[in-house]
């Protein structure tokens, strides 16, 4: 008879464990990165803004380091007067979480809808972050972009 109960003891702690593991997969900086894409997605500028700790840094592609609320505001701020972002994805995500510090990085595609008219843009790239939990809420500290590279030219030979 105790055989036969075992497996399904077994069976019964994974059923009840597995909400916990999956809440634990979405704390850190994976929180942050869904709370900035619908942000983005919505044109948010103080949504995005929210996303970031006070004293957080943040470099973007061909972009000077902004350190801290208003310099980073003001550099969304640019994007969101110039673009009407369409369409945000992270694709190929990576995270790793250990107490109340949380880093990811994986890959970004942008599409943004120039303001002035024309074509939209896709941007692609990669990023690398740091989160951390402050006040019961995972915020970015560092925050790194860059684009992808250009193809390399074909060889003639």
């Amino acid at each position: 008879m105790t055989s036969r109960l075992l497996p399904k003891l077994f069976l019964s702690c994974a059923l009840a464990l597995a909400p916990l593991a999956a809440a634990a997969e979405e704390g850190g900086a994976k929180t942050v990165d869904m709370a900035w894409a619908r942000a983005m997605k919505a044109n948010d500028l103080e949504g995005v803004v929210a996303c970031y700790a006070p004293d957080a840094v943040m470099w973007f592609p061909e972009a000077a380091q902004a350190r801290g609320t208003k310099a980073i505001r003001d550099v969304y701020a640019g994007y969101f007067s110039t673009f009407t972002v369409a369409d945000v994805t992270l694709p190929n995500p990576v995270y790793q979480t250990s107490g109340d510090l949380s880093s990811g990085w994986g890959n970004f595609t942008l599409t943004l809808q120039p303001k002035a008219g024309g074509d939209a843009e896709v941007i692609r790239g990669r990023y690398t972050e740091v989160a951390r939990k402050i006040g019961g809420k995972w915020l970015y500290v560092a925050d790194q972009a860059s684009a992808d590279p250009p193809a390399p030219a074909a060889s003639n030979k």
